[in-house]
């Protein structure tokens, strides 16, 4: 794309060097022409006619110079160089450059140069002349006076090419460095090619001319054939050069001249910036048409590109001079130039998009295209083409994602940057090597209590009288207290309990030893933070040493993203504590963590929910959501998906043999769904641990069913004639859609959090939970609230009919030993009907 040459300019903090340079360079073209102009008054009348109708044809030449397209004024070829050259061989400098500096001002004028760089040309052509001529001064004489040519002539006249040549592109290149600094030379190294080309080969014809002109001055003109030629070469060279930087549909510029383009434009802004001249920012505009697929799958390819077309023709007049640019299929990218803040920048893409608006017609029919466009900007969020356009990308996509139609780049949103990647590495090498340890049989199976006893027998029972209350916080007779103590003070917390009904607030945390042999061994299983806590090493608490055995924040979140992972799932070394900092070399260990649902009606706990824990040795708990976000964008979440199924079986199994019958549920994501892996995985670990499939339960989303509903009805409809339960999670939250519920072989619906947790203080959550229950119900579904967090929800939703509750109200997550231990202390309590737990009714609108 052609724009205004920078070098009819120079900016303030250069002019000084700059200029001086100039001076010198005008300086010594006239110490060295001086004396040959000043004989040349003497020399006129003895010129013959070949040298005038050179003369004449060099400044009519550079009148119309050779402009390749594509390419600014600076590179433009000035076919005087021949005729001026062969001037010099044939009748000296002076005649040389007094032809030389008509024809540059003659050019200068022609192109609107600046004054002081017509100045400029007219000297640094007349040094190198003056350098050729000094080497031809070196020779046998008179090259031309009608005398047959040698091989020292040839060599003469080729090194007085070569002196032309250096010293002309010398001053140039160094002019250019001092007006723009270190950054242009890679462009002066691109541009030797075309100079050597282009100017090499009017040099050459140079010695031809002055032999035809030898012979008769009426052979001069003829050159013009061979010029013409050179101008032909240059001109094809330049178009083929042209097209592979042109989109061919469009005739937009394509990727090529896109980082061309924005490469140079980099240059002259970080010039900007360096000087303090405002306005000093550049903008990377991404655009991805909207419908664009539906357009060629109804019409046809052909009405697609002609639509191409058409939106190329709109974004060229709405752009202006700035450069647009067709990437490939639907995208174009559109540089901005000269833009003061991010402000500006918005706006010049929300006129993009209003372009866009406007319905194409073609063949009558009216086509609606839209738009999504990323922006990303020099300096702020990149000073390269590839970090500008990666960081375009990411906005784009933010943008389609929030259905917005412009997006700037905000590092929140970009979900691949080298930390979450790092992130990612770290999830793979902590996953492998815990199903490697699954792999070599440290997981629990049948014999997991087996394991159990060797971890009791390294640590030792424990045992701490505490209250014990029930699951409305009450206190309970203990069944126990005559149970002996040990001298090993396990982990616990400081704390009582404050509140009747504060189930989830702080109190004395400890570990039992039941009077059950089987239950104990599950106590003391293998679990990691267990583990650490008993075994004593270098930067660890060995047994007897008092810890805080929480590993999260008193009000984390609930929440473990699409995929749940179970705690330990061996003996002395299960799959609970695979992967972790021993193991996995660093990258931090992997938990299961289980919360109780408890049936509202009795109080008996009914089944628990698998969530994920990773401890980085870095970032310390690790958010599930985040987790889940990096690990399925990529392979990693088939072995995340592995590792859930693996422990959460092999805790079943583990809590079988003890004789307790818990219902696990463990959330899969989109892409397991999409394979029929996740069946057969779960059918050989519930075969080989011998757990009955009723006790296992698979919890999907709504928006994994919108996502490919024929592959995921496919894999859910195997699951349930394995006996397989399957839950719908936060129902009411995604695409909902009544025939989830007729369709799909469900067991049970699980209320959102975001519905619970409102249903006491809004009418409206209420009145949702309570349309829901009903309509579960009625269908012969189980339904289970999440987030339950005080006693006054638990009574509504026991009002309402819900038959299950988990939540802070009754527990947080913890460990697969820890909730043995609660259960050991639970007591179920019914809730009664208070007359304040009614749901109440909004007025009819």
């Amino acid at each position: 794309m052609a724009t205004a040459d920078p070098r009819n300019s120079v900016p303030p903090g250069r002019s000084a060097p700059f200029f001086a340079f100039v001076v010198v360079v005008l300086a010594l073209a006239t110490l060295a022409s001086v004396g040959p102009l000043l004989a040349l008054p003497d020399q006129v009348s003895r010129l013959p006619a070949a040298f005038w109708t050179m003369a004449v044809l060099a400044i009519a030449c550079d009148a119309r110079p050779f402009v390749p397209q594509g390419r600014r004024q600076s590179s433009a070829v000035f076919p005087s160089t021949c005729f001026t050259f062969a001037i010099l061989l044939g009748w000296g400098l002076g005649p040389a450059v007094a032809v030389q500096t008509v024809a540059v001002v003659v050019s200068g004028v022609r192109m609107g140069h600046a004054s002081w760089r017509t100045a400029f040309n007219a000297g640094q052509y007349a040094c190198a002349l003056a350098a050729a001529h000094l080497l031809i001064g070196l020779g046998p004489g008179d090259l031309f006076g009608g005398g047959q040519l040698g091989w020292t002539d040839v060599v003469v006249v080729g090194g007085a090419m070569l002196a032309w040549f250096a010293v002309n592109y010398g001053l140039v290149s160094s002019a250019v460095w001092l007006r723009f600094g270190a950054r242009w030379r890679p462009g002066l190294r691109q541009g030797l090619g075309f100079e050597l080309l282009s100017t090499g080969s009017l040099l050459l014809l140079a010695p031809v001319l002055v032999s035809a002109a030898q012979t008769s001055a009426a052979l001069v003109p003829l050159v013009l054939v061979p010029l013409f030629a050179v101008y032909q070469m240059a001109r094809l060279s330049v178009e083929q050069e042209q097209l592979a930087s042109l989109d061919p549909l469009t005739g937009l510029p394509n990727r090529k001249a896109l980082v061309a383009e924005v490469g140079e434009q980099l240059h002259r802004h970080a010039e900007r910036a360096a000087d303090g001249s405002a306005p000093a920012r550049l903008a990377l505009l991404l655009l991805d048409l909207d419908r664009f697929k539906h357009v060629n799958d109804a019409l046809g390819h052909a009405v697609g590109d002609r639509l191409l077309v058409e939106v190329s023709a709109r974004l060229t007049e709405v752009v202006g001079p700035d450069l647009v640019a067709r990437l490939g299929g639907d995208e174009f990218a559109v540089v901005l130039t000269g833009l003061t803040d991010v402000g500006e920048a918005r706006r010049r893409a929300d006129r993009v998009v209003a372009a866009l608006a406007e319905p194409v017609t073609l063949d009558g029919l009216p086509l609606d295209v839209g738009g999504s466009i990323g922006v990303a900007l020099f300096p702020d969020h990149g000073e390269d083409f590839a970090t500008l356009m990666r960081h375009a990308d990411v906005a784009m996509y933010d943008a389609k994602q929030r259905n917005d139609t412009v997006a700037v780049y905000a590092a929140e949103s970009d979900h691949n940057s080298a930390e979450r990647l790092g992130l990612l590495a770290d999830l793979r090498q902590v996953l492998a090597s815990g199903l490697g340890q699954s792999a070599d049989g440290g997981g629990a199976g049948g014999d997991g209590a087996d394991g159990g006893g060797a971890d009791q027998g390294r640590n030792g029972p424990a045992l701490a009288a505490v209250p014990v209350v029930g699951g409305d916080g009450a206190a309970l007779p203990r069944t126990d207290a005559a149970l002996p103590r040990t001298d090993a003070a396990l982990p616990r917390t400081d704390a009582v309990g404050v509140g009747r009904w504060s189930l989830w607030g702080r109190r004395q945390r400890v570990h039992l030893v039941h009077s059950d042999e089987l239950i104990q061994r599950i106590v003391t299983a293998a679990d990691p933070i267990r583990r650490r806590t008993t075994v004593g090493s270098a930067g660890q608490p060995a047994t007897g040493q008092a810890v805080d055995h929480s590993v999260e924040p008193d009000r984390a979140p609930e929440v473990g993203g699409p995929v749940g992972h179970g705690a330990g799932a061996g003996g002395a070394g299960g799959a609970g504590g695979a992967g972790g900092a021993g193991g996995a070399g660093g990258a931090g260990e992997i938990t299961m963590y289980y919360q109780p649902q408890v049936a509202i009606a009795t109080g008996e706990v009914v089944g628990v929910e698998a969530l994920l824990r990773w401890r980085h040795p870095r970032r310390g708990m690790v958010d599930p959501e985040e987790l889940i976000r990096v690990a399925e964008q990529s392979a990693v979440m088939r072995l995340l998906t592995f590792r859930v199924i693996d422990d959460v079986v092999a805790q079943l199994a583990r809590w079988q043999a003890a004789g307790v019958g818990l219902r696990a549920a463990m959330n899969v994501s989109v892409r397991d769904l999409h394979t029929g892996e996740i069946a057969d995985r779960i059918a050989e670990r519930l075969a080989r641990y011998g757990v009955p499939p009723q006790l296992l339960q698979v919890e999907i989303t709504e928006g994994a069913l919108m996502a490919d509903p024929r592959r995921v009805l496919a894999t859910i409809t195997r699951l349930h004639q394995l006996g397989v339960g399957i839950a719908l999670d936060d129902f009411g939250t995604g695409f909902s859609s009544l025939q989830h519920l007729r369709r799909l072989p469900l067991s049970e619906v699980k209320v959102d959090r975001s519905f619970v947790l409102g249903m006491t203080e809004d009418a409206d959550d209420a009145a949702i939970v309570t349309s829901v229950v009903e309509l579960a119900r009625a269908l012969g579904l189980r339904v289970v609230a999440e987030g339950v967090e005080d006693e006054r929800t638990w009574r509504m939703l026991h009002a309402t009919g819900c038959d299950a509750a988990q939540g802070w109200f009754y527990a947080r997550p913890m460990p697969a030993d820890e909730l043995v231990a609660w259960l050991a202390r639970h007591r179920p309590v019914r809730p009664t009907v208070a007359s304040d737990t009614a749901v109440r009714r909004r007025p009819v609108r």
